[in-house]
């Protein structure tokens, strides 16, 4: 479908845009995957596409300056798509054309399409402002808000992809993608603290006795070990909290959402196979632990 006053070469264009984004990138988290039917492929790449540009600004970009610069330009064109969304019944003027820069196009397509609600977007990009002004967190507590905002909406958009959004499926899906931040986090510790950012929050330092300083050596000290113990057993629990979403969700969903789910506890996994020295190698779910997930989640036994 057209979106608007899109040309259709322009809109696929950014389809393949989008589409090559998507697949393009190497994901634990198994995005997108095989078990989509055909028609939903394209959707999921579009709003991952979304989600990955503006992490990749939020991450990538030479200063906090040049990010909150190229955060604030996709504000903009969100706040543009969707209020050309809610003209004439989700149809643009013809004097105001629907945003035409890479992956736009083919995301106001999808928002208008499948209805999608503007809130998640603005959650996302608040998260990844943020991201420049937060460099550490005190608590637990503020590091799950930041979650709640950082990958609860993306949970939300896919579950708006298959019409199951309610209080019920919100709520276990926030499960999952809180479980797949925090199983992000203490996989990238050296990465993260690499470019001046310490998700470990200082209430579970302080417990363990870890100080940030330990996040510089070249092998995990033992009580950063302890720590990240603990806190992969608690990412654990936000997955399994989660999983029975699966129960909620079209016939069609529940795989990937499985998928979603395993994934995540594969990465916990490696982080505990290399017995949490997290600074010394970044644990991987290697390509063959994916092809199995996928097949078990192809044959339902996930």
């Amino acid at each position: 479908m057209s979106s608007g006053t899109t040309p259709p070469i322009e809109l696929k264009k950014s389809q393949r845009y989008c589409r090559q984004l998507a697949t393009s990138h190497y994901e634990n988290f198994l995005v997108a995957s095989i078990l989509l039917p055909r028609r939903m492929r394209q959707p999921f790449y579009n709003i991952y596409a979304f989600c990955r540009t503006a992490d990749d600004i939020a991450d990538e970009s030479a200063d906090a300056r040049t990010a909150l610069d190229g955060l604030d330009r996709l504000q903009t064109q969100i706040d543009r798509l969707f209020a050309l969304q809610t003209t004439a019944d989700h149809q643009p003027q013809a004097d105001s054309p629907t945003p035409t820069a890479g992956l736009f196009p083919a995301l106001a397509d999808t928002v208008a399409t499948f209805r999608l609600d503007k809130q998640p977007f603005d959650d996302l990009l608040s998260a990844f402002r943020q991201d420049q002004r937060i460099k550490q967190y005190e608590t637990t507590p503020q590091l799950i808000d930041y979650c709640s905002r950082s990958a609860n909406p993306v949970g939300r958009l896919v579950l708006q992809l298959a019409d199951s959004l309610d209080p019920t499926t919100a709520a276990l899906s926030d499960q999952i993608c809180t479980g797949l931040q925090l199983a992000n986090f203490w996989q990238d510790v050296s990465r993260d603290h690499a470019i001046g950012r310490v998700y470990l929050p200082a209430d579970v330092r302080e417990r363990f006795g870890v100080s940030v300083s330990m996040l510089a050596e070249p092998s995990t000290p033992p009580a950063l070990r302890e720590s990240l113990a603990f806190l992969c057993d608690q990412a654990e629990n936000h997955f399994r909290r989660g999983l029975p979403l699966a129960d909620h969700v079209p016939a069609w969903l529940r795989g990937d959402i499985k998928l979603f789910a395993h994934g995540g506890l594969a990465t916990l996994d490696a982080i505990r196979a290399i017995d949490f020295d997290v600074l010394r190698v970044r644990p991987k779910v290697g390509k063959i632990k994916q092809g199995l997930l996928v097949a078990r989640a192809t044959l339902g036994k996930l």
